[in-house]
């Protein structure tokens, strides 16, 4: 049963109409990659689902609800929460004090049972460790650890990840798949788009390829990972 279902999405920056038509959904407990070159329009897509944009046509689905028009704080409050392209952690703000905001988000969600603070330092040893700095201080990857671990003190529904390997040298991608493989394995419903195409598809259930702000492909990540077209286009000719 789809969870998100997205049908005829178009979003524009003043005249310039950077989605254009796209639809396509979200089962629950699926991985669900959108891919495709710079600029053809993913992370509008993403920042449209979660409020951060307004769609200029179409509707966007949750949970059986029209929420195309409503305000991100009440998308989060439904339970669809991001992974922000960037990490969009809070730098001044200590480890801890990042993470507590995550637990906050959760709000009447939040059940007896859900992850705690303690349990994602557990997950991720490292920000147990770095717990009292400031996030700022942490490397790269490190941040992108605690923008999930945040993410998921939210309980969300619907875990959206833009660009979650961006900027992380090879040995930290390696390590922020495993993170988003061992999600997949928990049953999470997860929206992932990402730069390292290869990746992402032999992760998915089902993945899209977007060009120019439309859908031009769409499969199982199998099915996408070996299509001569898609490994010309996105995957280096692989």
């Amino acid at each position: 049963m789809a969870l998100l279902e997205v049908n005829d999405l178009a979003v524009s920056y003043g005249q310039i109409e950077a989605v254009k038509g796209v639809s396509f959904s979200v089962d629950e407990g699926q991985v669900v990659a959108i891919v495709g070159a710079n600029g053809a329009g993913k992370t509008t897509i993403m920042n449209t689902i979660s409020g951060l944009l307004r769609a200029r046509r179409g509707q966007i689905s949750f949970a059986g609800q029209d929420i195309t028009h409503w305000p991100t704080h009440r998308i989060v409050a439904a339970g669809i929460v991001q992974v922000a392209e960037g990490r969009a952690i809070l730098a001044n703000m200590s480890v801890a004090e990042n993470l507590a905001l995550g637990l906050a988000a959760a709000g009447s969600r939040r059940h007896e049972g859900g992850p705690t603070i303690a349990t994602m330092m557990e997950r991720f040893p490292i920000l147990g460790q770095r717990s009292g700095l400031p996030a700022g201080q942490l490397s790269g990857g490190e941040q992108q650890m605690l923008a999930i671990a945040r993410a998921l003190l939210a309980q969300p529904r619907l875990l959206l990840m833009d660009e979650p390997s961006m900027g992380l040298a090879p040995l930290l991608v390696k390590q922020v798949f495993a993170i988003i493989a061992a999600l997949k394995a928990e049953g999470r419903t997860i929206l992932l788009v990402e730069q390292n195409a290869l990746k992402a598809l032999k992760l998915a259930d089902y993945a899209y390829v977007l060009e120019r702000g439309r859908v031009a492909l769409s499969g199982t990540g199998a099915e996408l990972a070996g299509n001569q077209d898609v490994a010309r286009a996105y995957l280096g000719g692989l």
